[in-house]
């Protein structure tokens, strides 16, 4: 993250958010739908000065009291509220923690649970996108596609840089922005782990990932529905869920079938006996 995000966090939020989801009136000849820096600041209790200052990138350290009030102000939700509090304390220069490599070793426990979620879809993944570990239903569900031809497997360079994605995922541009979020949200500042990894990508993706990285932060989506549009088995749609692993900077991603459609091709894909698991939505 640059020392401008804190800046470009605020003013984004502060332009999304219209008066009506705060309680005050729309009034007459706005030129915008969201907040007046007037109406932020009132809400939140601190001068316009100030809030000018903030967003311009000329105040860097705000005090917890005031990111709260602006958080509250700004309803953000959990994920937005880290996202304020991380750019304050790169703003504010904070010391960058001891660069790590991506972790690249799986717990026993969670090879475990990844033994007991079969046939399911599910992959391990790192801080830089590297799969790291994953089921045989997701090997069954990838390895047509391609993403699985790499070593180890990336999840960004395959969206970003392997021709075949703008196939297989039906919505790129939208599965291109959440991947880009997720980068930027779960690395950190002196990470130079991570800026070579996005430097090497960079190379071959060029202006599709650089213009998403200067755009102003945005929390990742953990869950949602994904289109795949499978080599074999035709275009499926998938839900997602993305569990936080304690202690090893790595996450848990389970696909399931979010119609009843794809609950019968997912299961004579990954071999699952059909009707054992119910689709998860309509």
């Amino acid at each position: 993250m640059s020392d401008s995000e804190l800046g470009a966090f605020l003013r984004t939020r502060r332009e999304s958010i219209t008066p009506a989801e705060v309680g005050l009136p729309s009034g007459p000849r706005r030129r915008t739908p969201g907040l007046r820096r007037s109406e932020l600041a009132m809400l939140a209790g601190v001068s316009v000065e100030y809030l000018t200052r903030l967003e311009q990138g000329r105040d860097r350290n705000p005090s917890p009291e005031v990111l709260a009030a602006l958080a509250g102000a700004l309803h953000l939700s959990h994920d937005e509220h880290v996202l304020l509090h991380r750019s304050a304390k790169l703003a504010g220069g904070a010391l960058c923690p001891t660069s790590e490599p991506p972790a690249d070793s799986v717990r026993p426990t969670v090879r475990m649970l990844l033994d007991h979620l079969e046939p399911t879809p599910a992959l391990l993944r790192n801080r830089v996108s590297d799969v790291i570990a994953y089921t045989s239903g997701f090997e069954r569900l990838a390895r047509p596609f391609g993403l699985l031809d790499a070593q180890p497997p990336n999840l960004l360079r395959f969206v970003f840089t392997d021709a075949r994605a703008r196939t297989v995922f039906p919505d790129w541009e939208r599965v291109a922005d959440e991947h880009a979020a997720m980068l930027r949200a779960e690395t950190h500042c002196g990470d130079f782990h991570s800026t070579g990894f996005v430097e090497e990508v960079a190379v071959t993706a060029g202006a599709t990932l650089a213009e998403r990285l200067r755009r102003p932060p945005e929390p990742p989506s953990r869950t949602g529905v994904q289109r795949v549009a499978h080599p074999e088995v035709g275009v499926m749609r998938l839900a997602y869920e993305t569990l936080d692993l304690a202690d090893a900077e790595q996450r848990l991603v389970v696909f399931l079938a979010a119609d009843e459609g794809t609950s019968a091709t997912l299961d004579r894909l990954t071999g699952r006996r059909p009707g054992a698991l119910h689709a998860v939505g309509s």
